[in-house]
């Protein structure tokens, strides 16, 4: 690729010689001087770089910091200096912040306004959950919230509404109005497919490249780890690699499909895997990090890895022409090992369709947008009130995501009560030997791992166990 072309506050963007991995948010600030995007924590935590970004898909808040300058090919960029009316007339939202006094130091204020805006524009009235992702240390969320609550009784900007169409923006970008050109480094330039089969004949022969849909991991490897990947692939435009596809028999979630696109999907059948998905990073990670993307990574902690073993998945990979299918407990072999060949993906992963009985807690320091200390699935199906299957994984205690199949097998066969659910505890102790770390001690999680279990037996009866939902 010689060329990223997207749109910039309305105006065409042609970039040659860029660094594959030079973030939006340096560009910006050094060669562009839109200074209103700020470097907080340049690791996608703090929201104070957020910008707004529209493509085929509609429009959404991303972190400029760990965005990646080929991410942006095709795409339309709105900075907090963009948002306002060409004539001069604020954003609805840039006004109400001023009127509900909502900015003292104003560091994050430009972050907090172009994720409101966008939250505007689509109609969200979820403030709580839109702003997760957006951290201010000296104002306080009241006045923040009271002015988006404030900017939702005024209409979207019609101007905002066609700046945002992609049947208006995309003919623009190809027009190339305006060009420019910043010298890169010498890396070679990175590769953008146009399929999965572009994608699985180059990466058979770069099987040493790295392939980057959202970059939400990617990206601390350059702004923490100053390393400088190459060669690399961005692959989160591959439609054919996309979407939730139901059967009669399976649901089926394509590797690049973001984690805010199956949290949509995946609600109406399993609103327990729904609401982990919701905690997982902010709005703005959401939007860009995709399901291959978690899974892929192996980490040990990732979420949806537990929630998708308990449910039974099987991970669907390509290199070359030649595919294959595993149980996706089966792809991760130990921590930093993945039964994944060089040149090999993911190109996605399914599930039967089944009753719901799935459920998902998320145990962490803080509610929203932290690491998991431990995430707890459990499926456990009764017929006639005997226990007649059960699943259960856990990421976070041990090297990768892992069943309990000692706990299994103490509650198959079993009236489901809560003395078999408590005769099956000590046998967490031959299915986990957790570290200590930073997030909890061994101890901790092999005791709250015990007591999910009591959870969600007192749960499936009936009893209040979601602190968002018991009151006093």
């Amino acid at each position: 690729m010689s060329e990223i072309a997207f749109l910039l506050n309305g105006t065409p963007m042609r970039l040659a010689d860029q660094p594959a991995t030079r973030s939006l948010l340096d560009w910006l600030r050094e060669e562009r001087r839109l200074a209103g995007a700020k470097e907080g924590c340049n690791e996608g935590d703090c929201g104070a770089c957020t910008v707004m970004v529209s493509d085929s898909r509609g429009t959404h808040a991303l972190n400029a910091c760990i965005l990646f300058l080929p991410q942006l090919h095709g795409k339309a960029v709105r900075t907090v200096e963009g948002l306002g009316d060409p004539d001069g007339t604020l954003h609805p939202v840039q006004q109400a912040m001023i009127d509900q006094h909502a900015s003292q130091c104003g560091f994050c204020t430009p972050g907090f306004v172009a994720a409101m805006a966008v939250n505007h524009l689509n109609g969200e009235s979820d403030h709580d959950t839109a702003l997760a992702g957006n951290l201010c240390r000296c104002t306080g969320y009241a006045p923040i919230i009271r002015a988006a609550e404030a900017a939702a009784c005024h209409p979207v900007p019609q101007w905002l509404r066609q700046a945002t169409d992609p049947a208006i923006f995309c003919p623009k970008i190809s027009r190339g109005e305006s060009r420019a050109s910043v010298t890169g480094g010498s890396a070679p330039p990175p590769f953008i497919p146009k399929s999965s089969d572009d994608l699985a004949q180059w990466f058979a022969e770069n099987p040493q490249a790295t392939l980057i849909a959202g970059a939400t991991d990617v990206g601390l490897w350059v702004t923490k780890q100053l390393r400088e990947p190459a060669p690399l692939a961005f692959i989160a435009g591959l439609d054919d690699l996309r979407g939730v596809t139901l059967t009669d028999s399976e649901i089926r979630i394509g590797a690049t499909t973001t984690l805010a696109d199956l949290h949509k999907a995946i609600a109406p059948h399993h609103p327990s895997f729904a609401e982990l998905i919701r905690r997982f990073g902010s709005a703005q990670v959401r939007a860009a990090a995709t399901i291959g993307g978690n899974i892929a990574n192996g980490s040990p902690i990732g979420d949806t890895p537990p929630a998708l073993i308990a449910l039974g998945a099987m991970l669907h990979l390509r290199r070359g022409d030649a595919r294959r299918a595993i149980a996706l407990e089966d792809f991760f072999i130990e921590y930093g090992k993945q039964d994944r060949a060089p040149g090999e993906f993911v190109e996605a992963v399914s599930f039967p369709r089944q009753q719901d009985r799935l459920r998902c807690y998320k145990i962490s320091k803080r509610f929203d947008q932290d690491i998991s200390a431990l995430c707890g699935c459990f499926n456990i199906s009764v017929e006639n009130g005997t226990v007649s299957d059960a699943r259960i994984a856990f990421g976070g205690m041990a090297g990768t995501p892992k069943r309990a199949l000692a706990v299994e097998l103490e509650l198959i066969g079993n009236s489901w009560t809560i003395e078999t659910a408590e005769a099956a505890l000590p046998a967490f102790d031959e299915d986990f030997q957790p570290i200590d770390d930073m997030r909890a001690s061994a101890s901790y999680r092999l005791e709250t791992a015990r007591n999910l279990l009591l959870r969600y037996f007192h749960e499936d009866q009936g009893t209040p166990v979601n602190v968002l939902e018991v009151a006093p």
